[in-house]
């Protein structure tokens, strides 16, 4: 495991090299400040209004050339959203919309948002959002990846949790590795998915729980992090918001034109977003505090049916 000064050093690495790609850019900093540090740095370069998102623990699967697309789409997607009118935040307009590379780093910049702190928002009001996202997104015109983020990332973090009892007992990968294999054969190809659910179409969606990455603003609700947008079905960014955010959901997809969610997608989606958990303790020798922030969650995949009651 990464010791508390060694992911300091990491931290602070992250810090130089936004500040030092900033000011090549022209953008004024003087005092940088570190708003988040988990899988990525967040830092602001103050005092300009410029934001750095910089990923500092990243799956082994993602390699440089797969990290600088995925990067490129999200500005894509997020500059598309923004002319589109949607609120949402945008690339910075003080920095190229393009990935920067500095010390072995790959980040973007975007724009300051003043967000209200401890807000909370009701779930159907989060899944009426999410579908005025979803009604937007299924007009983008760019090319995305087919359900990325699950394959290979899932079966090789799992591949890494072989002989690491103190991340996962054995009998606990068995079977998530079973359960992979229950769904492996879905996600091969849009094909695949369409003959296996012949009634959920796929469509651009957000990727990564887009009404749980809301930032609440003192004038309204901003979408954000888009990292991980991708062509898939709609109940991809609908696991775990209960009855009500789904009975929601349908309520205003019907006004939107787009399909109500299809309960069977959902219990898959819902199956694959704990085998993903599972697979992200396969990071915790980088990142420590997944061993317990992901306690919960895996607890909760123990209750669950095997795959999640669809096998």
């Amino acid at each position: 495991m990464i010791t508390d000064e060694q992911r300091a050093a990491r931290t602070a690495r992250a810090v130089a090299a936004a500040v030092s790609a900033g000011r090549d850019l022209g953008i004024t900093v003087t005092e940088p400040e570190v708003l988040y540090d988990v899988f990525s740095v967040i830092v602001r370069l103050a005092p300009s209004p410029v934001v750095v998102r910089v990923p500092t623990v990243l799956p082994r699967t993602t390699t440089p050339e797969t990290q600088l697309t995925d990067q490129r789409r999200e500005l894509a997607v997020a500059g598309w959203l923004g002319e589109k009118g949607l609120p949402v935040v945008k690339p910075s307009p003080l920095a190229p919309a393009e990935p920067v590379q500095r010390d072995g780093f790959s980040m973007t910049f975007w724009e300051l948002i003043e967000f209200v702190e401890d807000a909370n928002l009701a779930v159907e009001h989060s899944a009426e959002l999410v579908a005025k996202l979803h009604a937007t997104l299924r007009d983008y015109p760019g090319e995305l990846a087919f359900l990325n983020g699950l394959d290979p990332f899932i079966p090789d973090g799992l591949a890494q949790l072989e002989g690491r009892p103190d991340l996962l007992d054995a009998a606990d990968l068995d079977r998530a590795r079973r359960e992979w294999e229950v769904f492996r054969p879905l996600l091969e190809s849009e094909e695949a998915f369409a003959k296996a659910f012949p009634n959920a179409t796929v469509q651009p969606v957000h990727g990564d729980s887009p009404g749980y990455n809301l930032i609440v603003t003192t004038e309204g609700e901003l979408y954000s992090d888009f990292e991980l947008v991708n062509r898939g079905p709609i109940e991809r960014d609908l696991a775990f918001n209960g009855p009500e955010g789904i009975a929601a959901y349908n309520a205003a997809a019907v006004e939107l034109g787009l399909r109500e969610v299809d309960e069977d997608v959902l219990r898959t989606f819902e199956a694959l977003g704990l085998l993903q958990v599972i697979a992200c303790l396969s990071m915790a020798p980088e990142l420590p505090m997944l061993v317990d922030g992901m306690k919960p969650m895996i607890d909760q995949w123990r209750a669950t049916p095997f795959a999640g009651g669809l096998a």
